[in-house]
């Protein structure tokens, strides 16, 4: 427990004396009032708890003869455990499929059709390599039911879902939030020893989330990917957004094990947020920093001026109050624009180790443009335990703040995300015409209001500044 009071969660695992009702995850979203349903289930409160813990374990260390252990990538200060370098090996089998199927060489408009016979060859063989690289009897745990599923039916659907889409030829957050899914899948079976508070979390980061960060860039370029989603321009980064959460937790103060989760301040020496536009910088820091390697991937696929392709990570680069700050931010965003987004978790599935069921300690969260930007057309099943949310008009979706409704005009029956910069007139945008995407649904860390970001990133040399995001300022 913190020292203000606040206890610091931990996913639990499962009794390994007592049986499970495993089932097979299926598709449980289906429209944009299901988002609702889902922000307050058993399985939201499960993955932002494992979240959180992975973050708190990026934190620098403050060690009890005054000095601070910092955690960078390739550090030799982390231990690997036997399923994090088991898990190593079945990302290194994955590599070396791309081997096996080099990118087609025809004309082509979007993604390389070459990545759907690399689904297909990953397909075929996934339950053999989850056998070559993940315990037996992990796998093999039975049901409580006759005939039911093992274990391994939910592990493999985590999976097969962290790898872009074959028929899409995409990739995006949600892919990103099966992999963190399949790591706390396993830990909910036990599959990762029990340690110190932070010492395993920290050693799945560095040994599998970083690893499997850089072959899903391989994969990006070798197949050239499109984004999954994309908010085009104005979303945080096409493709990922975990390693900007973990990332900024390396930057941020100090704590020992029962300090709150600092929310503002950097580590002394920490390189300051604007050092994104530089990149001599950029290049030094992707070696051991996951949010600046985020970065310079960005700079590897992108052409142009920084500021004009990532508007969302220029402003956060201007935040003063530190790394601490952004990261709490990073958090924030992450419910909003993955977890409460309907295109992002449509396709997550459901089974036993992340339940659709209620959580009995949710709160039902606010009714926002995240909630209802997807389809509204299939009747409402009331989830047993409790009450049905209210069912959105035709008209809910929330408008772009440039689109004025005159007489006789109607919102769309799905409205269109507003861009987080487009005003109604041109000027500096004006947070109050937007909708309010940073509340994050209360869960396992309490809600507080945008904007996070108290400062705002210094204009680009040679040309008019961005208009910022409204969270930013």
């Amino acid at each position: 427990m913190g020292t203000d009071g606040r206890t610091i969660r931990v996913l639990p695992t499962l009794d390994p004396f007592t049986t499970h009702n495993f089932i097979a995850p299926v598709k449980k979203i289906y429209e944009g009032q299901d988002v609702s349903t889902f922000l307050t289930s058993k399985a939201y409160t499960d993955i932002m708890t494992f979240l959180l813990q992975l973050n708190r374990s990026m934190f620098p260390t403050k060690l009890p003869d005054g000095t601070v252990q910092t955690w960078p990538l390739g550090t030799e200060d982390v231990q690997f455990s036997a399923p994090v370098r088991q898990l190593q090996g079945l990302l290194s089998k994955l590599e070396d499929i791309v081997q096996e199927v080099p990118p087609d060489t025809g004309p082509r408009r979007f993604g390389n059709i070459s990545f759907r016979k690399w689904h297909e060859v990953l397909e075929s063989r996934a339950s053999d390599l989850l056998r070559e690289f993940l315990p037996a009897d992990l796998l093999d745990t039975p049901s409580s039911t006759a005939d039911g599923p093992t274990a391994e039916s939910e592990l493999k659907a985590y999976f097969l879902g962290s790898w872009g889409s074959g028929q899409r030829l995409d990739y995006g957050s949600g892919h990103e939030l099966s992999f963190l899914a399949f790591l706390g899948a396993m830990w909910k079976l036990n599959g990762f020893p029990k340690a110190d508070p932070g010492v395993e979390e920290r050693s799945i980061v560095l040994g599998v989330v970083e690893p499997y960060l850089e072959l899903v860039r391989r994969l990006i370029r070798t197949y050239t990917l499109e984004p999954a989603g994309s908010h085009g321009v104005w979303g945080l980064d096409d493709h990922s957004f975990v390693p900007y959460v973990l990332g900024s937790a390396q930057f941020s103060p100090a704590i020992d094990e029962s300090d709150p989760t600092p929310e503002e301040g950097s580590l002394p020496d920490a390189p300051d947020p604007g050092g994104i536009i530089k990149s001599n910088i950029v290049e030094r820091e992707r070696k051991t920093s996951l949010y600046f390697s985020a970065i310079g991937f960005i700079y590897d696929v992108k052409r142009g001026p920084f500021w004009e392709h990532s508007p969302m990570l220029y402003d956060i680069s201007g935040i003063r109050a530190g790394w601490g700050k952004i990261n709490k931010g990073m958090v924030k965003m992450y419910n909003a624009e993955v977890l409460a987004k309907f295109p992002v978790v449509q396709h997550f599935p459901f089974g036993s180790l992340f339940s659709f069921d209620h959580d009995p300690n949710a709160i039902p969260p606010p009714t926002t443009i995240h909630a209802t930007s997807g389809p509204q057309g299939r009747p409402a099943v009331p989830d047993a335990g409790h009450a049905p949310a209210a069912r959105p008009t035709v008209d809910a979706g929330s408008k772009a703040p440039w689109a004025t409704a005159g007489a006789g005009t109607r919102a769309p029956p799905m409205g269109p995300t507003a861009a987080p910069w487009a005003t109604t007139r041109p000027g500096p945008a004006s947070t109050a015409a937007l909708p309010d995407t940073s509340r994050m649904p209360p869960g396992p860390m309490a809600p507080t209001r945008a904007p996070w970001a108290n400062a705002q990133a210094p204009p680009p040399p040679g040309g008019d500044a961005p208009t910022k995001a409204p969270w930013a300022k």
